[in-house]
């Protein structure tokens, strides 16, 4: 199959104008193919040639202007339009096209609670050839009309209203001028929820096994839809463009979710059905939020080229967090008050939960700019790397410091600008720009090629200088005394940066964890500064931190007193914000062999016992869990370091036992359960159905549990077949096929090994799924032999069966904690093989680097004992 090119694109953008695309799919064929039939009207602007993209089953018949052409001239996947004559033409292509089971293309699932099938597409970057046949670039908009022929009882979802015309048959109302990629499709018998807001329909739909769940979450779901409904049109001058809004939660989806105008599809499992915390919830309202800015960003106004993928990801993961916060509900929402903002602290989630993830891909080898240069996307199989880290977390993040520099105000004046001259168009990062120096003084031009056209992560290091400790002023806030200090910040980077910074001090006879802090002040800095270092009144505070209330993107180091008070009183810092900047710091240390792995465990076991913030625990305790622990902690010190990990959850599950923070214990308790070391008490759990003093196992927490019992060897096929009777929902399927890959015998290996590499049958998420068992800390001796089969098993594999799974297997398949040389280097040598597929390649250079700095964290504390 071949990739577009930028090249390609350009040239065909230059001679075609696409009016309208009326399709038909005949979704009644079969378990293994669909019908689709495709009329695209287009006019050539001038005599040449091009061609469609389609990638069918079976082509049958293909004709342009009523005259047959010959389907075996096919080329992979694409059909040559040749000696175009200038003018309008009309383009006909019927054929037989497959079902997926991978996520791509139209999705096929059929429940196995009770054998009920669904279908739906996700048509991303060149997906829709899956579908039906296009000129398949996101800048050749046009008008889509769509007919479905679905079964009997089936409801059909479209971008537009979808209306029933009786016998299985439903038309879609045609959409206003958008991108292929955009097209959306769902059916099945799904279960839906309507309502009416500002005049269009509104409706959240799911599988009818999922339908309690949904019925459950229904008023909350709806509620923040609404909400953030109204607030972009708060913001934004221009009008929601589309005809109505439906949300349809999927199975088996790859992504988070997708922005299909009208139609937005998210992963089912945003349904609950188990327990969850106020911060899964929190997440999923996001998501929500970040999918409805598409409508502008993205869907109204569209990049051009996939270089410039973060004028979508950035702007809805910024608009999804900032808009989140300033929503009020009519009614509560999890803890919270009817009428109050019930999400008010998405950015400290952000901060420890995306932030990260942003800083790693910025420090490996793949990094590249938040906008790079198109020279750097030359095709769409580059394009698809770049939805990563830096195109969400570190572009949101550089967004969030533009607004703080250049003020809101302006900021979505310039914006509102844009899409009142792009709308229903394209645009570049040039268009963007312009636009928004269109509404300020400030250079705009000269911030985007600071921040957007480079790489890599600045560092920014507080250097104080004070007097001699005096005693403290009367009130213990140290303004006093006549004194003064001094901060000069440096910065190891290019990057300017407008910041704040927070100094604190010990709190006299103040309630609340070790070492409580109270602030003294705040006040902005503009690094690089003159060189002049900022003089402050009062002592020195006993904390000083940079990026207080994380404006920016930047790693941070403390002084060494300062670093002295975040050891002792973290969890005393007062703003979940701040604590969230200096738990990143030592995150950061700690992968830069700056903090030993164990100090770092030390900490989290002091402070999180007494934090608030259930963003900051669940990220902590997954940091300190999946990478302190399980890859950056020496074999000789690993016994302590799981004790730790299981100390502190023991003391936070003890800490809950009254009921009031139903959330904290749900988190302690899942991670208790995956840091087990014996199998006794999980056991007691399983058999009595509870943890002692709540909660009651859910499904999540029996899979779980079963799972651990599994690692340990401590349950057998039988207990995995009859809890797989007792669930067997698709996530049971999962959770089934989690434990038998993690069973610590040679023939569960094996087993789990062929089904990943050999039969190719495993649908994405039962893919995931085993991988996710396979590999386990402590049964290296089962799986040694398998770190070197991995690379050309894993290779092949892609080859067949596409870039979807190509990224599971190098995400979740990979040898993680096979942390020696031998593997980095049988890795590294894999590099090289002409066979890999860009997909699997790019997860492969990641998870190499992630290898081997673990390898140098390992290195840094055998040196230092």
């Amino acid at each position: 199959m071949s990739v577009l090119t930028r090249d390609e694109a350009q040239t065909r953008a230059q001679i075609l104008d696409v009016e309208r695309y009326t399709i038909a799919l005949d979704l009644t064929t079969g378990e293994e193919t669909f019908d689709s039939r495709t009329v695209i009207r287009f006019t050539a602007r001038a005599a040449g040639d091009t061609f469609v993209e389609v990638k069918p089953a079976t082509l049958r018949s293909i004709s342009l202007d009523g005259q047959p052409l010959d389907p075996a001239l096919l080329d992979g996947n694409r059909y040559p339009l040749t000696a175009l004559a200038a003018g309008p033409h009309e383009l006909h292509i019927d054929a037989a096209m497959r079902y997926s089971r991978t996520g791509e293309g139209m999705h096929r699932f059929t429940d196995p609670t009770d054998g009920e099938t669904y279908v739906y597409t996700q048509l991303f970057m060149e997906d829709v050839q899956r579908v039906f046949a296009a000129f398949d670039q996101p800048d050749l908009k046009s008008v889509f009309s769509i007919d479905v022929t679905a079964p009997e009882g089936w409801t059909v979802l479209g971008n537009g209203v979808a209306e029933h015309a009786g016998e299985g048959r439903w038309t879609i109302a045609a959409t206003p001028l958008v991108s292929t990629y955009l097209v959306a499709v769902a059916a099945g018998p799904w279960h839906s929820v309507t309502t009416e807001h500002a005049g269009l329909p509104f409706g959240i739909h799911c599988r009818r096994s999922l339908a309690p769940y949904l019925d459950a979450d229904a008023d909350e779901i709806l509620d923040i839809t609404r909400a953030l409904y109204d607030r972009y049109h708060e913001k934004f001058d221009e009008p929601y463009p589309f005809d109505s809004y439906d949300q349809a939660f999927v199975p088996e989806f790859n992504a988070g979710a997708m922005e299909n105008p009208g139609l937005v599809t998210f992963r089912d499992e945003f349904i609950y059905r188990s327990a969850v915390t106020d911060t899964e919830r929190q997440t999923r309202a996001m998501v929500i939020a970040h999918e409805m800015a598409h409508m502008w960003f993205g869907d109204l106004v569209t990049l051009t080229w996939w270089d410039d993928i973060w004028l979508n990801e950035s702007f809805a993961e910024y608009m999804g967090y900032q808009t989140l916060t300033e929503v009020t509900l009519p009614r509560a929402v999890h803890s919270g008050s009817a009428g109050e903002a019930p999400f008010p602290d998405t950015w400290v989630d952000f901060g420890v939960a995306r932030k990260g993830w942003g800083y790693d891909a910025d420090q490996r080898p793949s990094t590249h700019p938040v906008a790079p240069d198109p020279d750097a996307v030359p095709d769409t199989a580059s394009a698809l790397l770049n939805f990563d880290g830096i195109s969400y977390a570190k572009g949101a993040s550089a967004l969030r410091q533009l607004v703080a520099w250049l003020g809101e105000k302006d900021f979505l004046a310039g914006i509102n600008t844009h899409f009142a001259r792009h709308k229903f168009a394209n645009a570049t990062l040039a268009d963007f720009i312009d636009n928004l120096a269109s509404a300020t003084d400030r250079d705009v031009h000269a911030w985007a090629e600071q921040w957007l056209r480079t790489t890599g992560v600045d560092t920014l290091t507080a250097e104080i200088a004070a007097p001699e400790p005096a005693e403290p002023a009367p009130n213990g806030n140290g303004n006093g005394n006549g004194q003064t200090w001094a901060l000069a910040v440096t910065r190891d980077g290019s990057r300017p940066h407008r910041i704040t910074v927070g100094t604190y001090d010990h709190a006299l006879g103040a309630q609340g964890g070790p070492g409580h802090l109270a602030l003294r002040d705040r006040f902005e800095l503009d690094v690089p500064g003159d060189g002049t270092p900022t003089i402050r009144p009062g002592r020195r505070p006993a904390l000083v931190v940079l990026n207080d209330g994380d404006l920016t993107y930047a790693k941070v180091r403390l002084d060494t007193a300062s670093w002295d008070t975040v050891l002792t009183s973290l969890s005393g810092i007062p703003d979940a914000l701040t604590r969230a900047v200096v738990w990143n710091t030592a995150r950061d240390m700690v992968r830069d062999a700056q903090l030993p792995p164990a100090t770092y465990l030390a900490a989290a076991r002091t402070h999180l016992p007494h934090e608030t913030d259930l963003a900051l625990v669940q990220g902590v305790l997954s940091f300190a869990a999946g990478q302190v622990v399980d890859r950056y902690t020496i074999p000789e010190d690993l016994p302590a370091a799981r004790a730790t990990l299981t100390d502190l959850c023991r003391d936070l599950i003890r800490r809950t036992e009254d009921g009031s923070r139903p959330g904290l214990r749900l988190i302690a308790v899942r991670h208790f359960i995956d840091a087990a070391t014996q199998p006794d008490t999980l056991r007691t759990w399983l058999d009595e159905g509870t943890v002692h003093g709540g909660p009651e196992l859910d499904p999540e927490l029996r899979w779980r549990i079963l799972t651990r019992l599994a690692v340990l060897g401590a349950t057998d096929e039988a207990a995995i077949a009859t809890a797989l009777a007792a669930d067997p929902s698709a996530t049971g399927r999962e959770g089934a096929a989690r434990c038998r890959a993690a069973l610590p015998t040679a023939e569960a290996k094996a087993a789990a090994w062929d089904a990943l590499f050999t039969d190719d049958t495993l649908s994405n998420y039962l893919f995931t799924a085993t991988a996710q068992g396979f590999w386990q800390p402590g049964q290296e001796e089962l799986t040694d032999d398998y770190v070197a089969r991995f690379y050309p098993d894993a290779i092949a594999l892609a080859a067949r069966r596409g870039p979807a799974i190509a990224e599971a297997a190098g995400r979740y398949a990979f040898p993680a904690y096979a942390v020696d040389p031998m593997s980095l280097g049988t890795g590294t040598r894999a590099l090289e093989d002409p066979a890999l597929i860009p997909a699997l390649r790019r997860k492969l250079v990641d998870q190499l680097d992630d290898l081997r700095r673990a390898l140098a964290v390992r290195s840094a504390v055998a040196l230092a004992d």
